[in-house]
């Protein structure tokens, strides 16, 4: 059987998910990488340097306080 797709992208199988829900350190690796993409969009800021030169990058700090929101609805909150 073909995996659902979406924008041609895979769908994360709903398998995946209850296993990180249940617990499954392996499981809720594979749901942070497959959002990852998403959450750097998110945390992309443009900083200036001293000479007022701007330079794009990741928000580490904002992209490790998602990834714990993401955590937390997983273990927690997904009922």
């Amino acid at each position: 059987m073909k995996q659902p797709t979406f924008n041609g992208r895979e769908l994360l199988p709903l398998s995946v998910m209850e296993a990180a829900h249940a617990g499954d350190a392996i499981a809720m690796e594979q749901v942070l990488r497959y959002y990852e993409c998403y959450i750097n969009k998110l945390c992309t800021r443009t900083l200036y340097d001293g000479n007022g030169i701007p330079y794009v990058c990741v928000d580490e700090y904002m992209k490790r306080r998602l990834e714990i929101k993401l955590i937390h609805a997983i273990v927690v909150d997904l009922k």
